[in-house]
């Protein structure tokens, strides 16, 4: 297989997710003017091209297996980016970030062990919606380093604790429809 076809469009747009990691923790934490909007942007940016790789993939007929392998990771690598950069700003509870990258350690790990059995678990729709709701969450925790109103100090914990819930819930999911591969 040739390098063109390896890196092809759906790829890069993962592998761009993944270098803009490092420019949104750098942004966030410096002390650039209004740098809680360009990190929101460019979080945002990252988030939302999570479906064009996909799309493209699918559409394009590109599906590869760095494919297969680079989305999910750009996914957990920018939840958990942000996570670390909110709890090393001092705005997010560490034990928050470690109940969601915990979670997402556990069902990497259960995917490696089902995948050297030759069986395949695919994302749950319940795994979609956690995801969208971590995304949310961590949005609003951006903001509100910009914006300190009650109600959107109380929004963004009621965001987040459903993420939490339902990354744990999701989690526990995954785990009891493997129980007969483990």
């Amino acid at each position: 297989m040739k390098l063109k076809d390896i890196l092809n469009a759906p790829n890069r747009v993962s592998l761009s997710r993944i270098l803009l990691i490092p420019v949104f923790m750098a942004i966030l934490l410096s002390n650039l003017p209004n740098k809680e909007w360009l990190a929101f942007s460019i979080f945002m940016i990252m988030a939302l091209t999570d479906s064009l790789d996909g799309y493209l993939a699918r559409t394009k007929n590109q599906i590869t297996a760095l494919g297969k392998y680079l989305d999910p990771l750009a996914d957990k690598m920018i939840i958990s980016a942000a996570l670390i950069t909110l709890v090393e700003l001092g705005q997010l509870s560490s034990w928050i970030a470690v109940i969601i990258i915990s979670r997402e350690f556990a069902v990497s790990g259960l995917r490696m062990v089902t995948g050297a059995k030759n069986i395949v678990i695919q994302a749950s729709y319940m795994g979609k919606i956690k995801t969208l709701l971590q995304v949310i969450a961590i949005a609003f925790w951006i903001v509100k380093l910009h914006d300190q109103t009650t109600v959107f100090n109380i929004t963004s914990w009621i965001v987040m604790s459903a993420a939490i819930i339902l990354t744990v819930v999701s989690g526990i999911d995954y785990f009891i429809k493997a129980k007969d591969y483990l």
